[in-house]
């Protein structure tokens, strides 16, 4: 396989590809940071703008011309940029479809163009509901199930930008990764959006009650930041994963009631936990899924992948970083 020299990163000033930038800089890649800046912030790549290596452009993925320029000159291409959170695809779910479609589109036919190998960042939303038993793994070939709900058009999104990216792969012989990432988290990740460890963080160090919705005996899994981006990269390196769909995440399974006691232990809070019904956050018609946990299964026969973080280091890390975060914007 040939060295990999230079990178772009959509969504590069985003949590995720804030990270993956961190890492590649520090193996001497060169590296193109795109973001339009909407949900990721200039805060998370400060350290690296005075880095030779480092490159950040402010711009979107609906900018066809923009893409094609900047993909002419890299070797690689991670594609995060996306509409994130639950709360933010209830808002915007037009804007949410448009910059997962048109953006992914736009990406994949500048990859083309250029002869530039992808990793397509998706998402464990498209699995949609719930498993009929409730209870087992989401696997890469499971058949997918979306509500009448608006918040299954991100999944709705998402599941076309694999689609598309399958058939450029298999009709034109795009080379391909698709990750379907399973709630990352880790320092730099905002609560703005409804991402949970964050805000039950803040909500501790705060003083204020965790709220929990429904009735907390939704199952979930974490995966550290860190994690994460040695498995993209991995998968990036390794030929046999091109034109795979492939889970990222953990298989440490915690209910989101325990996930709220454990935070309030990490934190040292006395901040009582809440139960707060679903319509009172995000109105009538919201469908939430009992439980998602990853198979790992292919991710480990492809790159040997082993989760180094667990959930309670998770914890302390996130509130290590609340804690020690700059205000300013």
């Amino acid at each position: 396989m040939n060295e990999v020299r230079s990178v772009l990163i959509t969504g590069g000033a985003g949590f995720i590809g804030s990270h993956l930038a961190d890492s590649l800089v520090a193996d001497g890649v060169e590296v193109w940071a795109l973001d339009d800046l909407s949900t990721g912030s200039l805060r998370n790549v400060r350290h690296l703008l005075d880095r030779p290596e480092f490159h950040f452009e402010s711009g979107s993925v609906l900018d066809a011309e923009l893409c094609r320029r900047l993909v002419a000159g890299v070797d690689q291409v991670f594609h995060l940029a996306a509409a994130v959170g639950v709360r933010l695809v209830f808002r915007q779910p037009v804007e949410t479809i448009e910059r997962n479609v048109r953006g992914t589109e736009n990406v994949l036919a500048a990859c083309l163009e250029h002869g530039a190998k992808v990793f397509l960042a998706s998402t464990s939303e498209v699995y949609g509901k719930d498993m009929p038993n409730g209870s087992e793994p989401f696997r890469e070939t499971d058949a997918i199930t979306l509500g009448p709900s608006i918040r299954w058009c991100y999944a709705c999104s998402k599941a076309l930008d694999e689609y598309l990216a399958r058939a450029m792969a298999a009709s034109k012989g795009l080379p391909v990764v698709i990750g379907r990432l399973f709630n990352t988290v880790g320092p730099r990740q905002t609560g703005a959006y409804g991402m949970v460890i964050p805000r039950f963080v803040r909500w501790a160090l705060d003083g204020r009650p965790l709220q929990v919705y429904g009735d907390g005996q939704q199952k979930r899994t974490f995966v550290h930041v860190d994690d994460a981006v040695r498995a993209i990269r991995a998968l990036m390196a390794e030929p046999k994963a091109e034109g795979e769909v492939v889970n990222i995440g953990s298989d440490e399974v915690v209910t989101i009631a325990d996930l709220a006691a454990r935070v309030l232990t990490a934190a040292g809070s006395a901040s009582e936990i809440v139960a707060v019904r679903y319509e009172e956050v995000f109105g009538d018609g919201f469908d939430d899924i009992r439980h998602r946990v990853p198979d790992l299964g292919k991710l480990r026969r492809l790159i040997g992948f082993q989760p180094r973080h667990r959930l309670d280091a998770i914890l302390r890390d996130a509130v290590e970083h609340a804690r020690s975060e700059d205000p300013s914007p």
